[in-house]
């Protein structure tokens, strides 16, 4: 597992990937700072109406006050969003992760499994669904985990095995989609469970490092192209038609 991740690691710079990853970089920004707009374009609307509706009910002597009250809760709302962009790098990465798994594993099996035949890539409309499924699978589990913080750390821990699984499994599937059909994905995911897990322990190990994390799809997609390929992944090519 070490060395898949030593070779998706030295890939990730070469010419051909080096594309993808600005790509993949430009796409992650691009989605962050939609959501990170909305939010605060929300909040301050939110802010805004309660400050209103004080001064209905209470006056305007409230309104020096409320003013105030409301520009530090906007500032500690735009900090939270900062920080749950960082909680969420996951879910975007898998969200973006879909975009571009196709060209990052074309690009792995070709450099290192030359005498492999290729895999069949993905159609968006399995691989975005797929990405998106995942994403919104992620902030379900971190806003159940999020409450646990408070416990000395546990939540943390919990965060990162949750990130370590939900990764590690939605990669592992894009890559092995390309040489199997669902139901064989799924029962290769189920024999090779600890193996999948411990790819993904390494996946939210670097999606856990700030500004590095940017490049996650191009790590984890690399890696999973690896881990695939030791568990069997040489054989069984399917055709388009059986990935509905």
């Amino acid at each position: 597992m070490l060395d898949a991740a030593a070779k998706a690691l030295g890939q990730m710079l070469s010419p051909p990937l080096r594309a993808i990853l600005l790509k993949s970089i430009g796409l992650a920004l691009a989605v962050i700072l939609v959501v990170a707009i909305a939010l605060d374009r929300l909040i301050v609307w939110l802010l805004g109406a309660g400050t209103a509706s004080l001064e209905q009910g209470v006056g305007p002597q409230i309104h020096t006050p409320a003013t105030a009250i409301a520009w530090l809760l906007s500032f500690a709302a735009g900090f939270g969003v900062i920080v749950g962009g960082i909680f969420l790098m996951p879910a975007v990465t898998a969200l973006v992760g879909s975009f571009f798994a196709d060209q990052i594993a074309d690009e792995v099996e070709r450099t290192n499994y030359p005498a492999d035949p290729p895999g069949i890539a993905l159609p968006l409309s399995i691989a975005m669904p797929e990405g998106a499924r995942t994403a919104l699978l992620a902030i379900v589990v971190y806003i159940c985990a999020l409450p646990f913080l408070l416990f000395a750390g546990f939540g943390a821990v919990l965060f990162f095995v949750a990130t370590a699984w939900l990764l590690g499994r939605e990669y592992f599937k894009l890559a092995a989609l390309r040489f199997h059909s669902p139901p064989e994905v799924r029962l290769l995911r189920r024999r090779n469970a600890v193996s999948v897990f411990v790819g993904g322990l390494l996946i939210a190990a670097f999606v856990s490092v700030p500004v590095i994390n940017l490049a996650t799809p191009l790590f984890a997609m690399s890696l999973m192209v690896h881990v695939h390929k030791r568990l069997g992944g040489r054989t069984s090519i399917v055709s388009p038609g059986r990935l509905k």
